[in-house]
């Protein structure tokens, strides 16, 4: 557990001690519902919600608060910290932690990937060091200062995801965490009702940039490349097709993971399966791998901790369920994962296939055309079936050559895919988070409610 020491606190907030003598925390909470014994929670303030009117629960589990209202009366033995913005003390607090660690930082961004690449780059670390890195995929201007607040100060290396929404995010978090590495996946269309344009979301993931010494980028990604300019620091690539300083080679694709040759510079290789199936988890791999190297891991703690990974829950997993293959990739999608999971679902088709689509959400003016084109690549796949799920979705199913079948949410396309699918086929399950498309592969009982188990 992290120690969070009261001085340190307050001098990183500049808040007023009201009340209590607490000299020390063991971590941060914004959740008065999951708030643990010894923790301080943090009265955050948003659209929907005020913090501060759950104080009294939070302290009851908690061992103090950070407010922004001096009118809170806490309970007795409980230490309250007054601040002007509880948001801005909490990344305030955040930085003065990062500041005061000697650790090296690798910042992890790019539109797809982020998360499975943080969490390959943990387990190749993890091998020999003890490694900080986010939790999930809670990568914003938020989660990414409670990560650093669970700093227990022996930590040898911290990885960092780093998402936006929008200009100068990626800089915000930049600010707080001072990152030595960086790790840019790729750039493509998301969150474009935030950015307006392509070339937004490349600018702000390169914000990463102007921190970061040592920054790995994706040698087959043109458009990214093409956005990195008077870069002074030391730029590693690494790529499948291109030339690149971390390279894949002899690659096999299975059905539940992957195989290929790691090259890195100095001629050296070495054999690595992965539990991962798909091109795309070769290239968190690689960028994973390649930063590792940059640090001076060793081949071997690299090949380890690649190969002990298992996967990030509810992105690309396969299931067999009722002689169907069926590929679950629900936590999100855009324009760029949906082509590249479709591909996936086309490799390992072995009877018909069958692609059950939610909408891909915060496209803005954008969302028309996305869908239309990602329908007509559904069309130049020959996917055999398609089960539009949402408003948009739906709307461009006309485009479809094929059959298909359109659904106004993921509860009406579970049964509607039960009676369509058969064995044999394969499916592949994906639309962004507030779909909820996990529910197209939920058990249900006899009343209807969901079971949460996998059945089709």
């Amino acid at each position: 557990m992290g120690r969070l020491r009261l001085e340190d606190i307050v001098q990183a907030t500049g808040g007023k001690v009201l009340c209590g003598n607490a000299e020390e925390f063991s971590g941060l909470s914004i959740d008065s519902r999951t708030i643990r014994a010894g923790e301080l929670f943090v009265a955050l303030k948003g659209d929907h919600f005020d913090g501060h009117d759950y104080i009294n629960s939070a302290l009851a589990g908690g061992r103090g608060a950070l407010v922004h209202l001096s009118s809170v009366e806490p309970p007795e033995n409980t230490t309250v910290i007054l601040v002007q913005n509880t948001l801005e003390a909490l990344q305030n607090l955040a930085r003065h932690l990062r500041f005061k660690s000697a650790v090296p930082v690798i910042g992890v961004t790019g539109t797809n990937g982020k998360t499975t690449t943080k969490e390959l780059i943990a387990s190749i670390f993890g091998q020999r060091q003890k490694v900080l890195k986010t939790s999930g995929n809670l990568n914003n201007h938020i989660g990414l200062p409670l990560c650093l607040g669970r700093m227990d100060g022996d930590e040898d290396i911290m990885v960092l995801e780093m998402g936006s929404n929008a200009r100068g995010d990626i800089r915000q978090l930049c600010e707080i965490a001072l990152p030595d590495f960086a790790v840019v996946t790729n750039v493509g269309p998301a969150h474009l009702e935030g950015f307006g344009s392509l070339e937004a979301v490349r600018d702000t993931d390169l914000e990463i940039l102007a921190y970061a010494k040592t920054a790995s980028v994706n040698a087959d990604d043109a458009f990214l490349l093409e956005g990195i300019t008077n870069y002074r620091g030391r730029l590693i690539t690494y790529g499948i097709k291109n030339n690149a300083d971390v390279s894949a080679k002899d690659i096999m694709l299975g059905t539940r993971g992957s195989g290929f040759k790691l090259c890195l510079p100095g001629k050296r290789k070495i054999a690595v399966s992965l539990q991962l199936s798909g091109t795309f988890n070769i290239y968190n791999a690689l960028a994973a791998a390649s930063v590792a190297d940059a640090l001076g891991i060793g081949l071997d703690d690299i090949k380890n901790g690649l190969e002990s990974f298992g996967g990030v829950p509810m992105r690309l997993e396969i299931k067999e369920m009722r002689g169907a293959l069926v590929i679950s990739d629900v936590y999100n999608a855009n324009p760029a994962s949906m082509e590249e999971a479709l591909k996936e679902l086309v490799r390992l088709k072995r009877k018909r296939t069958i692609a059950v689509l939610g909408d891909m959400l915060e496209l803005g003016g954008y969302a028309g055309e996305a869908h239309k084109k990602l329908v007509r690549l559904v069309s130049d796949l020959n996917i055999d079936l398609l089960v539009a799920v949402g408003p948009e979705m739906s709307r461009a199913a006309a485009e479809f050559k094929g059959s298909f079948y359109t659904s106004a949410d993921s509860e009406s396309a579970r049964s509607l895919l039960s009676g369509i699918c058969g064995s044999g086929d394969a499916i592949l399950v994906k639309g962004s988070r507030g779909m909820l498309m996990e529910k197209v592969l939920q058990e249900t009982d006899a009343s209807g409610a969901g079971e949460g188990t996998h059945a089709l």
